[in-house]
């Protein structure tokens, strides 16, 4: 059980240059982010989906992910709506929800949606070590990569910690119920994940010491810019600026 986010394979997304991929997959949030149309949003999860088909994820682990924040996006739909002033779309037991209300909640959950693929497809099919190379590429601050990297490989860690330690507590009949017990028992829980970490990281620093650690990472494979990294980069600025273009001829004025 990993919550990692790389997803192996050998589809033509795998093998593209993985500095292009973190630049398109940046502006595309960004412009996503900031769209208000409809068209743009509905596309930007066309190509997520396209992209997430092309790169041949795992239907079950991805399928989770859009499960979990869709989840979350129905509660905005009970709030933003019923929260928001405006004339009323519809009423759902004499609970207006307004219609301004409603466009944002759907806004909100287009953009969630078509960021969510794209980051999978083109980022979740980079290993780590890989990411964070790559970042060094494009000249992003050394200390905030090794920050980067290190938060995402050790927070794989403390996972398997957790699930250690939750595994050893229903090992011993522990059976989470409305009670002081059960508060004081996951607040023994999280001290001593605190307390684990603490030591594994004392751990590592000292080992890494060893080894003649100074501060820089070094990999053995560099990048290769290729003819389909060529391709890819060509298409996404034509997409991107196609993007862009709709969004400016519209005015942000969510239709």
């Amino acid at each position: 059980m990993s919550c990692t986010t790389h997803f192996s394979g050998h589809t033509v997304v795998h093998r593209l240059d993985p500095r292009p991929r973190v630049v398109a997959t940046l502006v595309f949030a960004v412009l996503i982010a900031l769209s208000g149309h409809y068209r743009v949003l509905c596309s930007g999860v066309a190509v997520g989906a396209f992209l997430a088909m092309l790169s041949k994820l795992p239907i079950r682990p991805l399928a989770k992910r859009l499960l979990r924040l869709n989840l979350f996006m129905v509660v905005l739909f009970l709030l933003i709506p019923t929260t928001s002033p405006g004339e009323p779309m519809f009423r759902l037991l004499s609970v207006p929800f307004s219609h301004d209300g409603v466009h944002l909640a759907a806004g909100i959950t287009l953009k969630a949606n078509a960021i969510l693929l794209v980051f999978t497809s083109l980022l979740g099919t980079v290993e780590l070590s890989s990411l964070g190379h790559a970042f060094h590429h494009l000249h992003m601050p050394a200390k905030l990569t090794h920050l980067f990297m290190f938060t995402l490989r050790y927070l794989d860690v403390l996972h398997h910690e957790y699930v250690t330690l939750l595994r050893t507590m229903k090992a011993r009949a522990f059976r989470p119920a409305m009670s002081v017990h059960t508060y004081r028992t996951y607040g023994y829980l999280m001290g001593m994940l605190l307390v684990r970490s603490l030591v594994r990281s004392e751990r590592i620093m000292a080992a890494m010491k060893c080894r003649g650690f100074r501060g820089e990472f070094h990999a053995y494979h560099h990048f290769h810019f290729h003819q389909r990294d060529a391709v890819f980069c060509l298409t996404s600025a034509i997409v991107l600026m196609l993007f862009a273009f709709v969004e400016w001829i519209s005015g942000g004025v969510a239709r």
